[in-house]
């Protein structure tokens, strides 16, 4: 029984490998000249492979989605992951916020034993070459680079008696999926959530001063606040459209970390948590967050501070320095002057009521090729429990490409591994 996996990034191997140990003949195929590129890349600062929280909060990471993907999860856990990354060579440990990471705290070790291992079980590897879609309803068509002057394209025709896509979302397209597969499949009569950045920074209109003076700096201990809404009142106050469209905030999310001012806008752990609420409020037409510069004082605190140091200032002190002395650095300063125009309240209690809630009107998610992952998909009414597209017998879909998203922290590379590994063993028992 030969089987066709396409796409060579932690999905597509993770299905490999299942398959292959099951006594299937497998042949992986991918449009770049080297495998799992995405997920080298991401290793470099240290790969997050999943997390050591209970099963059930970890579940609870995927929203709506965890109907889906919770069987293919408990059948592939996160101590099972684990387990896998130990029987390669690399055990793994626990961070201090909770991340597994393997010990090398790298990509490419781990990768290079699973390679050494998917060649071990007979797993042909046919990179650089282009899933073209359907040749036949039990065949796929692939092409290679231009070989020769006149640019012929060398053309496969590749027979299966089951097939795995594992194409990845259209996040860093320069060295993982571009999301071209996405006309394949609705050509088929497939349908594909658009897909839309995920784990995505904001974009902001900031003021050259601002660029100029603070691109690249984080807001050290700060809170994103974000409100939710709906569309039964009115504008909630820091969720509030311009256009005059009505909604009232129901419930604040406040994720605490360090923000990062960009030249384009704010990007970091606090603003990606939470991209999945505020893709969706810009979607509804309301485009403000805040941000809490003290999230650890309370407001009253923070205006007694102003006012016992502005009193024991020398007179005539400039608000820079009254600022500084009161614990603001240069970039929150310059969030203050950002967001009234350079004309800072004068009171204390004026700018610690700023200072708690300084509002940012964003004018949409990033580009998705920065984003760190996507949105959007393969509609789950499109697959069965075991993800087998109802629309091509025999083809499995897993990984990024179906419809769900997570936040950061190990949970996408969590899921792509399970829902591969699901399917996998679903082609194995049909076969």
């Amino acid at each position: 029984m030969n089987v066709v996996v396409v796409g060579a990034g932690p999905a597509g191997l993770m299905a490999a490998e299942v398959l292959a140990t099951a006594g299937l003949s497998v042949s992986v195929y991918d449009q770049r000249r080297s495998p799992a590129r995405k997920f080298v890349l991401a290793g470099r600062g240290g790969l997050n492979i999943t997390h050591s929280e209970p099963l059930e909060l970890f579940l609870d990471r995927y929203g709506s989605d965890r109907q889906f993907l919770e069987p293919a999860i408990r059948a592939f856990s996160p101590n099972d992951l684990r387990a896998w990354s130990t029987v390669l060579g690399e055990e793994t440990f626990v961070g201090s916020s909770g991340r597994v990471f393997p010990a090398s705290f790298r990509a490419v070790p781990l990768l290079r034993s699973w390679l050494r291992r998917l060649d071990s079980l007979g797993v042909e590897l046919h990179l650089g070459r282009t899933w073209d879609g359907w040749e036949s309803e039990n065949s796929f068509r692939f092409t290679a680079p231009a070989v020769t002057k006149q640019g012929v394209r060398t053309v496969d025709v590749v027979p299966f008696d089951a097939a795995v896509l594992a194409l990845g979302g259209a996040s860093w397209p320069s060295v993982s999926s571009d999301g071209s597969w996405q006309s394949i499949l609705r050509e088929r009569q497939i349908h594909v959530e658009p897909l839309r950045p995920a784990n995505s920074g904001v974009a902001v209109s900031w003021s050259p001063v601002m660029i100029e003076r603070f691109a690249g700096m984080p807001v050290k201990n700060a809170a994103v606040l974000v409100r939710e809404v709906d569309d039964t009142g009115d504008v909630g106050e820091i969720s509030g459209s311009e256009s005059g469209s009505r909604s009232t905030a129901t419930e604040t999310h406040i994720v605490r970390g360090d923000p990062v001012i960009t030249a384009s806008g704010i990007e970091g752990g606090p603003i990606y948590a939470q991209s999945r609420l505020i893709r969706n409020n810009l979607a509804a037409g309301h485009a403000r967050i805040a941000l809490d510069l003290f999230p650890d004082l309370t407001e009253a605190a923070l205006f007694e501070r102003l006012r016992s140091r502005r009193e024991s200032g020398s007179r005539g002190e400039s608000s820079a320095r009254w600022l500084r002395r009161c614990g603001f650095s240069p970039v929150a300063a310059g969030l203050l002057r950002e967001v009234t125009q350079n004309t800072l309240p004068t009171e204390p209690a004026e700018i610690a009521a700023l200072a708690k809630e300084v509002p940012i009107r964003v004018d949409a998610m990033s580009s998705i090729d920065r984003a760190i992952s996507t949105a959007g998909g393969v509609a789950w009414s499109e697959v069965d429990e075991s993800f087998q597209l109802h629309r091509a017998p025999n083809v499995y879909a897993v990984g990024e490409m179906l419809d769900w998203e997570a936040p950061t922290g190990g949970y996408l590379l969590q899921a792509c591994f399970s829902t591969a590994h699901h399917a996998a063993s679903a082609v194995h028992w049909a076969l």
